[in-house]
């Protein structure tokens, strides 16, 4: 097992607090690994926990009336998840799962407000967090709503490739997305992803590539 230590050190939210607050809140945290597939949030649960993420990656996922998971995002490691609950006290929005050994630290509701009251940069981080999620829900419900399958699969790599621009026009997703959990994101299937990424790099648009 790789040695990590139980530090919030890394994590974005918390950028530019001292040392002495960082390991106050290392000490009121739990710290726990979760593995591979273990779920760590069941949605409407009624825990009201902000989890950040030290080592490792984790999914947001809903799951309709007939069963069918739908992906909303992955978050790695120095990111956090489960502000919503914290702040308005209601029953979880969404599941979380692992989808790599992860260590995460589980901050109590009570300590999570304090730290957005005491601190004013931590608090405008996180009204810019829920924003983004606003307008990358309102995105997807455009998607869902205007654009067919193989339209929306486009619009998922766009989005995707905005967050991993290595110039102005080009990209590099790592890892590479599995096609399952693309059709997750967008409401479709393996086979369509797959029809629809082949035809992608056939044009020059896309190319796989394995690192070593």
């Amino acid at each position: 097992m790789v040695n990590v230590q139980n530090t919030l050190a890394d994590i974005n939210l918390l950028e530019g607090l001292s040392e002495d607050i960082i390991e106050a809140l290392n000490k009121q945290c739990r710290w726990k690994w979760f593995d591979t597939q273990e779920q760590i949030i069941d949605r409407q649960a009624e825990s009201t926990d902000v989890f950040f993420i030290v080592q490792g990656r984790v999914r947001i996922i809903i799951y309709t009336v007939g069963g069918k998971e739908i992906t909303l995002d992955d978050f790695t490691e120095g990111k956090q998840f489960g502000e919503m609950a914290a702040i308005d006290s209601l029953p979880r929005s969404a599941s979380v799962m692992a989808i790599e050994r992860s260590l995460l630290a589980a901050m109590p509701q009570s300590r999570f407000m304090e730290l957005l009251t005491g601190h004013p940069v931590v608090a405008a981080r996180v009204l810019k967090n829920m924003a983004h999620i606003i307008r990358i829900s309102n995105e997807r419900i455009m998607d869902l709503s205007t654009l067919g399958a193989a339209n929306r699969v486009h619009a998922e790599i766009l989005r995707q490739a905005r967050e991993n621009m290595v110039d102005e026009d080009e990209a590099f997703i790592s890892p590479m997305p599995i096609h399952g959990d693309i059709g997750s994101r967008v409401s479709s299937t393996r086979e369509t992803v797959a029809r629809v990424m082949n035809d992608l790099a056939r044009k020059g648009f896309v190319e796989r590539k394995k690192t070593a």
